[in-house]
């Protein structure tokens, strides 16, 4: 188990300012998607990676 992070005035606007940006960049990974899979890779508290996996089905010729 992980120790909790201390919270300061200047880690909760810097946290809050992480957050904000990884909610963006959750909003553009969903653009366009209209089947597929959006995985967060968090560590220590903070999105690290954002993988999108996007599924298309093709026509029977």
């Amino acid at each position: 188990m992980t120790e909790p992070t201390k919270s300061g005035a200047g880690n909760q606007g810097e946290s809050e300012s992480h957050l904000e940006e990884s909610i963006a960049s959750v909003r553009e990974a969903l653009t366009g998607l209209r089947y597929g899979a959006v995985q967060l890779t968090v560590h220590e508290g903070r999105v690290v990676q954002i993988d999108v996996t996007e599924k298309r089905r093709l026509k029977p010729n």
